[in-house]
């Protein structure tokens, strides 16, 4: 290594070590251009009729934010757009939070944005005259933006892949489906748990909203009727390319969302939107692959793998202080009380959905884990990517395996979770190894936002406390 350090350090040798890197990155640039022309020209075959084309950033709390554009446009794409690099400063009421820096301090400046191949599709309720793409943005130097939650993943995963790791997962993402009108709120369908025999109200939207997956190349392999009144968990099949999986989720949102708006109804992610019922959450099923698509989770025993144990052991060490990104506000945070299968502290065991890392049923070559913090208002980019950093970090440490949690533990044993959401940020912000995993400057416009957020509710005053009798 030192080696190479010093022939790069000669003047001579930076120069052309830069000039090939450029020329790499100009190769690549132009076949992905090319690429992008060809996925267009496919797109409009099929669509010929297409007006318009609504072009999208995912910000940092899974909001789309972007415009739409006359589909002659579309084509000059290809050489990218701008959008400002703020975006990545919004609350979550779409208010650039200047605090970051990144706003009106700096001039707003916009950056450059490419289109994402592959992530042309349908829009949902206007299919045959709306397109819609996700783009990517670039930093000053035209690099991948440390802000943009998607390219966190990508930084990890390409970490992961190095060592020849290929997590392959699946998601669930919980939902309700609420009237528009609270006074239809009395009338709203009563569903029960694993029912089959659905309204055909609500049968027919969850129909509506998988051939619209269908249409958009989104694999739905069930929809399934939860524990509380109204709420839905829709699963998508498992894959090793992890970036659309998060660009799958974040569009399937979308869609439910518009489907459930034509038909009288709003689709509801919050974690918990009634506190009398089950809270929302996003669990992802994962395996790990080698690079001969074998699965290093089995075991050839009867016992569970070492390299799962490994896996298990990163993910809680990190779990607590990894709270501010899975409970992203303070809302999330309502979510996590006794019942409904809440994990309340850093703990695993087997076939037991009361905890934070379940070990499902399996046969010993198809073993995963289940992780079950993330609530469904999530960005599922930021949840991958947290879970991500957990098993490399297990993967690659000498790491104790805590006992499971059944077993008899210590007091000091047990590893409770933050339950408000200012103490996760400090956490978050004190943590060496998620600073340096996730980005010093991402994780302090992460607390940045967050903090701003939480105070924007507190702040309020509730009904509640002007009735007091004080």
């Amino acid at each position: 290594m030192s080696a190479v350090l010093v022939e790069i350090n000669h003047p001579s040798a930076l120069k052309k070590y830069i000039h090939t890197a450029v020329s790499k990155n100009e190769v690549e640039g132009v076949a992905q251009k090319k690429q992008f022309i060809e996925e267009v020209e496919t797109y409009l075959k099929h669509y010929p009729q297409t007006q318009h084309v609504d072009i999208y950033l995912c910000d940092l709390n899974g909001h789309l934010r972007g415009k739409r554009i006359d589909v002659g446009c579309l084509k000059n794409l290809s050489k990218g757009c701008y959008f400002p690099l703020s975006i990545y400063a919004m609350s979550l009421d779409g208010k650039v939070i200047e605090e970051t820096g990144l706003g009106k301090y700096i001039g707003e400046p916009d950056h450059l944005c490419e289109p994402v191949l592959g992530t042309l599709k349908p829009h949902a309720l206007e299919p045959e005259t709306t397109a819609q793409l996700l783009l990517s943005m670039k930093d000053d130097h035209q690099q991948d933006c440390v802000f943009e939650p998607r390219n966190i993943v990508k930084k990890i995963l390409h970490q992961l892949q190095l060592k020849n790791y290929f997590p392959c997962i699946a998601a669930e993402v919980e939902f309700y489906l609420h009237p528009l009108s609270e006074a239809n709120d009395a009338e709203q369908t009563m569903s029960q748990c694993f029912d089959i025999n659905t309204t055909d109200h609500y049968q027919n939207i969850l129909n509506e909203i998988e051939a619209v997956a269908k249409r958009q190349s989104i694999q739905i392999t069930g929809i399934v009727s939860e524990s509380s009144s109204g709420q839905y968990e829709i699963n998508l099949q498992h894959t090793t390319d992890l970036l659309t999986l998060c660009d799958q989720i974040m569009l399937l949102k979308r869609t439910i969302k518009q489907v459930a708006n034509k038909h009288g109804l709003r689709a509801n992610f919050l974690a918990k939107p009634d506190m009398h019922k089950a809270g929302s959450g996003m669990h992802f099923h994962m395996s790990l692959l080698d690079q001969n698509q074998q699965n290093l989770f089995s075991s050839a025993q009867e016992k569970i793998s070492d390299n799962l144990l490994k896996a298990v052991s990163g993910l809680l060490l990190l779990m607590p202080d990894s709270m501010a990104i899975l409970a992203p506000n303070l809302n999330s945070f309502r979510r996590f009380k006794l019942g409904h299968h809440v994990p309340l502290e850093a703990n695993w065991g087997l076939n037991n959905r009361n905890v934070a890392i379940r070990i499902p049923c399996s046969d010993s070559e198809n073993q995963r884990l289940e992780y079950r913090v993330a609530g469904a208002d999530c960005n599922p980019y930021l949840a991958l990517a947290t879970i991500l950093i957990g098993t490399l970090h297990g993967l690659t440490h000498q790491l104790a395996v805590p006992k499971q949690a059944h077993q008899l533990k210590l007091k000091s044993e047990h590893v409770l979770l933050p339950t408000e959401q200012t103490e996760a940020l400090k956490l978050l912000k004190a943590n060496q190894l998620l600073t340096e995993y996730f980005g010093r400057a991402f994780v302090d416009i992460w607390c940045t936002v967050k903090q701003a957020e939480y105070q924007s509710v507190y702040s309020q005053i509730t009904a509640i406390e002007k009735n007091w009798d004080i």
